[in-house]
């Protein structure tokens, strides 16, 4: 009887070890369902999207009125800030798989991120204004011919090479930042994670960088636009605790222990 019961409870643990490898190899993206959704399918999104272009739009006429005599230029990033790569996510949790190099270069190469709301319409009307718009994106220079090829299939402004600076040899946007600067006064960042706008923001191990958004609060608004993007960003390794190749399952475990609960 002993031995029946030590060979039941060895099967049951073995259907759950498979259940639980099955439920991570097709569902372990899961956790972009719902953000996915909203960034797709909701009406706030949209809205949100339009009440920041507007307000860029209000800054840079504030910034013009002002007839400096400097050259003056605005920074956005491109992800999630000029282009909607949603479709790329929703791919991602269909297929059960995480983001890859080669899958991302396949989905750039279809040259079908579509412009998200209000951006090709901010980024003509900065140039209208006579400021000059540069993509500072993370984006590999290895797919630098079909970001460009993307930008002007949707008709943006300054969608040239020279105003696309891409991931070199560093993820930081600071030296990309101050080849812009070297010409250019810096009157606008646009960005839907906070190192869009500057290094300050990279440290997140304390208060997962809430106390460097509060010192920096009268910035928002002002100088830094921030753009909706709950679907991914470096927000995400503070959750992490700065660890690298963590399972699924750990991945999961942190996520849920990281809520404020009542």
């Amino acid at each position: 009887m002993k031995k029946l019961i030590i060979l039941i409870l060895g099967f049951t643990i073995m259907l759950n070890s498979c259940k639980q490898a099955n439920l991570d190899k097709n569902k372990s993206q899961d956790h972009l369902i719902m953000s996915a959704l909203w960034y797709q399918k909701s009406g706030e999104m949209k809205a949100i999207y339009y009440q920041c272009f507007n307000w860029a739009k209000l800054r840079v006429d504030m910034i013009t009125a002002e007839n400096t005599e400097t050259r003056k230029a605005v920074v956005v990033d491109i992800d999630e800030t000029m282009l909607d790569n949603s479709p790329y996510e929703a791919n991602c949790i269909i297929t059960g798989k995480s983001y890859t190099k080669e899958t991302w270069t396949e989905w750039c190469s279809q040259i079908n991120a579509k412009p998200l709301p209000g951006a090709v319409e901010f980024s003509k009307y900065a140039e209208s204004k006579g400021i000059e718009v540069f993509y500072i994106s993370n984006r590999s220079v290895d797919v630098f011919d079909l970001t460009l090829k993307n930008l002007q299939k949707e008709n943006f402004a300054f969608a040239d090479s020279s105003h696309l600076l891409l991931k070199s040899d560093t993820r930081s946007k600071k030296p990309r930042r101050e080849i812009v600067l070297s010409k250019f006064e810096i009157v606008l960042l646009i960005g839907d994670n906070l190192l869009d706008f500057s290094e300050i923001f990279e440290d997140r191990s304390t208060n997962f960088g809430f106390n460097t958004v509060d010192e920096n609060k009268e910035d928002f608004g002002t100088k830094f636009i921030i753009l909706p993007n709950p679907m991914y960003g470096d927000w995400e390794k503070a959750v992490f605790e700065n660890k690298k190749d963590l399972s699924n399952n750990e991945k999961y475990d942190l996520r849920k222990s990281n809520f404020i609960t009542y």
